[in-house]
């Protein structure tokens, strides 16, 4: 393990899966729980990380999609095309 914000990202959702899980022993829940109390408390992946630039095309077709997109609720493509209008 690298310990990248990924790689603690993963080993925690993997800890809170054994939190959840009724097939995992009292001793390895406890064990989860130790873990994830010992880890940071802001998010794995950071702002740096969410401050990459995006590429304008892409996040237009992104929300075009998601405006024609039978799965998406009327709401989500109202958003989406304000968003696409504020561009």
């Amino acid at each position: 393990m690298q310990n990248t914000a990924e790689d603690i990202s993963n080993a925690a959702s993997g800890h809170k899966a054994n939190l959840s899980n009724p097939n995992t022993s009292e001793a390895s829940k406890a064990h989860s729980k130790e873990v994830l109390d010992q880890m940071p408390d802001q998010p794995f992946y950071g702002k740096e990380e969410q401050n990459v630039s995006k590429n304008p095309n892409q996040v237009a077709g992104g929300l075009k999609a998601a405006i024609n997109n039978d799965d998406v609720p009327q709401s989500g493509k109202d958003k989406a095309q304000e968003k696409l209008d504020n561009m």
